[in-house]
């Protein structure tokens, strides 16, 4: 009996990674908790407590995108990364990095562009946005340091049609990135150069 338990359970947990990628890759959702919540409910298994590790959604997606994105997911990519170049350069001052989805590939044509900025205050990104006349709203990041977590300050704008995530660090923060909601260790961050080496190879 035991045994049989244990097997339906794997079943259960691969379904689970399978439709949280799903959902990740076609419906926006850019939380993985969320996304496994979503997708357990969906398969008629709310209660469980036998979730899948975030890295093995990851890996799932990569694979859903690969098999199911074709084409338009690839220019939705493009036109994202191209985007984020230029806010990179906009916002050069505060030696921006890109992170996220946009950065690993997995982004889907809603997806917002995730940057990381550096300043001496949080209120020099402010003043740049009010002095560009860039509306903006500003929102709060809590992200993961070593073993202790820190709420972050980060702005929502449009740069076009593209949404822009700008999470403001203080300059440690660009030395000392965030834990990857992935896998825990560092998380990924690109810089102009990486990003258009990204660019030349997507072309």
């Amino acid at each position: 009996m035991a045994k049989g338990k244990a097997s339906r359970d794997a079943r259960m947990r691969e379904r689970i990674v399978q439709e949280a990628a799903r959902i990740m890759a076609t419906e926006g959702v850019g939380d993985f908790s969320l996304a496994k919540r979503k997708a357990a409910l969906h398969l008629g298994a709310p209660g469980t407590t036998n979730l899948p590790q975030n890295r093995e959604i990851q890996t799932a997606l990569h694979n859903y995108q690969r098999l199911f994105g074709g084409e338009r997911q690839q220019e939705a990519l493009h036109t994202l990364r191209r985007a984020a170049l230029e806010a990179m350069e906009f916002f050069a001052p505060f030696r921006p990095r890109l992170a996220g989805s946009v950065l690993d590939g997995t982004a889907s044509p809603d997806s917002a562009v995730d940057l990381h900025g550096f300043a001496d205050t949080p209120e020099d990104v402010v003043l740049f946005l009010m002095d560009q006349g860039i509306p903006f709203d500003t929102d709060e990041r809590r992200l993961r340091f070593d073993d202790d977590y820190a709420f972050v300050p980060m702005h929502r704008f449009m740069a076009g049609d593209v949404p822009v995530h700008l999470t403001v660090f203080s300059e440690r923060g660009l030395r000392h990135p965030p834990r990857s909601p992935v896998d825990g260790r560092p998380m990924p961050r690109a810089g102009r150069r990486e990003l258009e080496d990204l660019l030349r190879a997507d072309a």
